[in-house]
């Protein structure tokens, strides 16, 4: 990690934040009916495995490699998604209006079409508006929207700008023809309809007659016209997977996804239809997230462990509990069912998080030292956890290590964007730290990427 060409690549990501910081006072947003309420950048790592699903096949007939594509959740009830290099993002709004998997993965074919003809990134749009996949911070919870989180700094994405440069991102009406077109095909090879795709379209007709500022933003970005969706639906009426239904898989976790966002964002109306009889699962877990989201932790537990005696392998159930006895002040019990959301599904960082944020909290020195391995594990899967970073960083200094404490926070403050706070720290640490161990090379490269020629030359006296 310790070479030039991974200084520079953490240079360009830390630039990417810093440029959206930088834009935040001069952009403002577009006028929208849809776009009053507040926007936020979202973790879930049950709803990014939903989406990943459904994208994945498409991603494959595009000849797109998924695992270099980034997956955004945006939490808005505006009726959105955009594409650029390496990242796809979709909006709340969208998954939350969709009627269908099959419409979900329509708009998702339309933005995969987008990816592999480089639109935006032949235009330079995402350049010039900075955007980049590393703007993604963790904040904690199952479902963890990070507006008003003042630890997120310069990378929230509450802000009017960076949604201000999401707008800039608008599509020619050839490319977006072009995008149906080959989204349509990517349908059709990877052995799915194309009918949801019109179907969207043909739903939300009367935007083509709205000023552009009433639009929603999808259709602001994504110019709409009749002879556009005429011109598509002509074209998947011929195609043979035309009349293929969802599997029942997708079926459901369609289902347990709008459920899920239902749960946290309208929890009132989640609870209504929770005393519907016989309930499917669906609404349940919304029901159980919605008793969470109202300040009912005793319910909210009553309904999960009712859940969890039907399907005790999910991961999600053990991770909710988890997290609701945490934050609830019960942090001891915490710890049993996020150690079994990890073993359930160890590949998931956020999980770890989860648990190494419980296990520092905890006075057992022992305790603090476990959640210290498990926050390292996460932090090597995924090393643009911020998060991760602060609560490894507050742990280290409960422990005494001051140099690995330092290191930790230049890494936080460098993945928020703060280039002078992560120097200072990384100075810091790489004095107090053992020279050439993998923290020193890492704290090295910190240095390296936010100091110029000179000043590196002046700093490296002992290279």
């Amino acid at each position: 990690m310790g070479d030039r060409r991974t200084a520079h690549l953490r240079k360009a990501a830390a630039a990417a934040v810093c440029l959206i910081a930088a834009l935040t006072p001069l952009l403002t947003p577009a006028p929208a009916m849809a776009q009053s309420a507040p926007m936020t950048l979202i973790r879930d790592t049950e709803i990014e495995e939903i989406l990943r699903l459904e994208s994945e096949p498409l991603f494959k007939v595009a000849g797109l490699e998924s695992s270099s594509i980034r997956i955004l959740l945006i939490g808005s009830k505006d009726l959105n998604a955009f594409a650029g290099p390496g990242v796809m993002a979709i909006f709340t709004g969208l998954i939350l209006e969709s009627k269908s998997p099959n419409e979900l993965q329509g708009v998702i074919a339309h933005e995969v079409a987008h990816l592999a003809g480089g639109h935006s990134a032949r235009s330079g749009e995402m350049s010039q508006a900075g955007l980049r996949p590393f703007l993604l911070t963790m904040g904690l919870g199952v479902l963890a929207a990070l507006a008003g989180n003042v630890e997120a700094g310069a990378v929230m994405a509450s802000n009017a700008g960076f949604f201000g440069a999401l707008g800039a991102m608008g599509y020619s009406r050839e490319q977006e023809s072009r995008a149906d077109q080959a989204g349509a095909s990517y349908l059709e090879a990877a052995g799915l309809s194309g009918r949801g795709l019109v179907n969207f379209f043909d739903n939300f007709r009367y935007q083509e007659v709205f000023a552009e500022a009433r639009r929603f933003g999808y259709f602001r970005s994504h110019p709409l016209s009749s002879s556009r969706i005429d011109a598509l639906r002509a074209r998947v009426e011929r195609q043979p997977n035309f009349n293929t239904p969802d599997s029942p898989e997708s079926l459901r976790r369609h289902a347990i996804m709008k459920a899920k966002l239902h749960g946290f964002i309208n929890p009132g109306l989640a609870v209504v239809k929770c005393a519907e009889p016989n309930a499917d699962y669906p609404t349940r877990y919304a029901c159980a997230i919605a008793q969470y989201q109202l300040k009912e932790p005793d319910r909210a537990l009553k309904l999960i462990d009712a859940l969890l005696a039907e399907q005790p392998d999910n991961p999600y159930l053990w991770e909710l509990k988890g997290q609701i006895l945490f934050e609830f002040g019960r942090t001891v019990e915490a710890e049993a069912p996020q150690r079994r959301s990890v073993s359930l599904k160890p590949d998931a960082p956020l999980l770890r998080v989860n648990l190494g944020q419980t296990l520092i909290a905890l006075p057992d020195p022992s305790k603090v030292e476990d959640g210290i391995g498990e926050l390292k594990i996460a932090v090597g899967q995924d090393d643009q956890n911020s998060v991760a970073w602060r609560l490894l960083a507050q742990a280290y200094d409960s422990r005494g290590r001051d140099g690995l404490a330092r290191y930790a926070t230049a890494e936080y403050n460098y993945i928020e964007g703060d280039r002078r706070q992560a120097l200072i720290f990384a100075l810091r640490a790489r004095e107090l730290l053992e020279r050439n161990t993998p923290e020193w090379r890492r704290a090295n490269d910190i240095v390296l990427a936010t100091e110029n020629d000179r000043q590196v030359r002046n700093v490296r006296g002992d290279d």
